[in-house]
C-alpha cells in the first residue's frame, strides 16, 4: 500500500511540476533543494542581526526572517516552477537599518512602510510591464556599478561591525588593533568563508559563521549556551511585535522618495539578475534569451515584498545560491518547495539566532561585498562618460553611508556627462526622470 501511495505521490508532482520533461527526478530534486537550503541558511542568522540595529526585536526578526523565506520560495516552486530560492535580501537589509533608520534617522516602523510602498511599485511595474522598460533605461555601466556599490558598503559594514575597521579622529577611519580578538576572529572568519567558496563548498557562509561563534565561545570571547533550551525550541519565535506594524502614513509623510525608488530599482535589478543567472544554468532559458514564466517569478517577488514588509523584514529577492541546488540538478519548482520547507524546520533551531555575535556574520558582510565586485566587467572603462558616473555611483555609496547618494550622484552625472559631449541621445526620458527625483530626493533630505 506504501509503495501504491508512493507511486502515486511521485506521478503527482511528476505532472505538476514537469519532472520528466525537464529530465530530473524527485530524489535530484529534494537533494537539490537541501543543497540550495544549507548554501543559503547563513540569512537565518545575519539578517536579524542586522535588523536588531534598526530596533527590530531579535525573535520577531527570526521569525519574519524564517516564515517570508519560507512562504515566498514555496510560492515560486509552486506558482513559476522555477528552482530559485528566496529570502530576504543581503544589501537590503543593510539600506534598510544603516542608511534609512540609522543614518535617515526613520524608526523601523516607518522603514517598513516605505518597503511596503515599494512593494506596492514594484506590483504595478510587473502587472503593467513597465519594469522591463525600465531595466532596458538604465545603461550597463550604472547597472553593474550599482550592484559593486552595493557590495562596497555591505563590506565597509562588515568592517565597521568587527572592528577591522574603526574611528579616528586624525583620519576619519583607521584600522582597527590585533589586540581585540574579534578583529582576529572576524579575519579567520573571512579567511574560512574564502577558502571555502574557492574550494566550492556549498555551506561556506555557514560553516564559517558557526566555526567562528564556536571559537569565540570556547575562549571566552561571547556567551556560549548554558542548556538545550538555548539552541533548539518547540515553542516558535512570534512576530507579534512586528506584524502590520508598517507605518505606511508616517512614509508617506516623509515623502520617502529617493528611499522607496531606492529599495524598488535596487530590488529590480538584483532579482532580475539572479533569475537570469540561476535560470540560464537550469536551462531555463530559451534561444532568445527569455526566461520561462519569467512573468510569474516576478510577480511571486513583487507580492512576496509586500508580505515581508507586513511580517517585519525587509525585501525578499531570488538568491544566488540558488544556483547551488541547480549544479547538483534541481530544474524545477520541486528543489524550491523542497527549500521552502527546510526553512519552516529551521524553526526548532531559531534559538541560535540570538547567539551569533556581529563580529560571526561580519565577515559573511565582507565576502558578500567581494563577490559583489565582480559586476565591474559591465562597465566601460575606455568611455569616461560611463566609467566616472559609474566610479561616483560606486565611492559614494561607502563613502557617503548611503546607497541613495550613489544612486543620485552616478545618475545625475551620467546625464550630464552625455549632454555635455553630445551624446545626450544615449539618455533616455526615463533616465533622466530617474535622475531628477533622486536630485531632488536629495537635496530634500540635506
Amino acid at each position: 500500500m506504501s509503495d501504491t501511495i508512493s507511486k502515486n505521490d511521485q506521478g503527482f508532482l511528476d505532472r505538476y511540476f514537469k519532472l520528466k520533461a525537464k529530465g530530473t527526478n524527485v530524489r535530484t530534486e529534494i537533494i537539490a533543494g537541501i543543497t540550495t537550503f544549507v548554501a543559503m541558511a547563513y540569512i537565518i542568522f545575519v539578517n536579524p542581526s542586522i535588523l536588531k540595529e534598526a530596533g527590530i526585536p531579535v525573535e520577531a526578526a527570526v521569525a519574519a526572517t524564517i516564515w517570508s523565506a519560507a512562504l515566498c520560495t514555496i510560492a515560486m516552486g509552486l506558482f513559476a516552477n522555477l528552482p530559485v530560492a528566496m529570502a530576504p535580501g543581503m544589501g537590503l537589509n543593510a539600506f534598510f537599518t544603516f542608511y534609512v533608520c540609522k543614518t535617515v534617522g526613520l524608526n523601523w516602523e516607518t522603514a517598513l512602510g516605505a518597503v511596503f510602498v515599494s512593494g506596492l511599485v514594484f506590483f504595478v511595474l510587473t502587472v503593467t510591464r513597465l519594469r522591463q522598460m525600465i531595466i532596458d533605461a538604465v545603461p550597463m555601466s550604472l547597472k553593474s556599478a550599482t550592484v559593486v556599490g552595493i557590495g562596497m558598503f555591505i563590506a565597509f559594514v562588515g568592517l565597521q561591525s568587527s572592528n577591522l575597521i574603526v574611528e579616528s579622529p586624525a583620519t576619519k577611519i583607521t584600522l582597527g588593533t590585533f589586540s581585540d580578538p574579534k578583529v582576529d576572529l572576524a579575519l579567520l572568519g573571512v579567511l574560512i568563508i574564502g577558502a571555502l567558496l574557492a574550494l566550492k563548498i556549498r555551506a561556506a557562509m555557514l560553516i564559517g559563521i558557526v566555526t567562528v561563534t564556536v571559537i569565540g565561545m570556547i575562549f571566552g570571547v561571547t556567551k556560549a549556551p548554558e542548556g538545550i533550551s538555548d539552541v533548539v525550541s518547540f515553542s516558535f519565535p512570534g512576530m507579534g511585535e512586528t506584524f502590520l506594524k508598517m507605518d505606511l502614513v508616517g512614509a508617506f509623510h516623509y515623502g520617502l522618495v529617493s528611499i522607496i525608488f531606492t529599495f524598488t530599482i535596487v530590488e529590480l535589478f538584483d532579482n532580475i539578475g539572479t533569475l537570469i543567472g540561476v535560470t540560464k544554468a537550469a536551462g531555463l532559458v530559451d534561444k532568445d534569451g527569455k526566461i520561462e514564466n519569467c512573468d510569474r517569478a516576478l510577480m511571486t517577488d513583487s507580492v512576496g515584498t509586500l508580505l515581508s514588509a507586513t511580517m517585519g523584514t525587509c525585501a525578499v529577492t531570488s538568491y544566488v545560491e540558488s544556483s547551488a541546488g541547480v549544479n547538483v540538478g534541481g530544474k524545477t519548482g520541486l528543489t524550491a518547495v523542497v527549500v521552502g520547507i527546510c526553512f519552516l524546520l529551521a524553526f526548532f533551531f531559531s534559538p541560535l539566532a540570538s547567539l551569533i555575535p556581529a563580529y560571526a556574520t561580519a565577515p559573511a558582510l565582507i565576502v558578500v561585498g567581494a563577490m559583489m565586485m565582480k559586476n565591474v566587467q559591465g562597465i566601460d572603462f575606455t568611455d569616461f562618460s560611463e566609467s566616472i558616473p559609474a566610479f561616483l555611483t560606486v565611492i559614494m555609496m561607502p563613502m557617503t553611508y548611503s546607497i541613495g547618494n550613489g544612486f543620485g550622484f552616478g545618475f545625475a552625472s551620467y546625464c550630464l556627462l552625455k549632454l555635455i559631449t553630445g551624446k545626450y541621445r544615449q539618455v533616455t526620458p526615463i533616465m533622466w526622470g530617474v535622475s531628477i527625483i533622486l536630485i531632488i530626493g536629495f537635496f530634500m533630505h540635506q
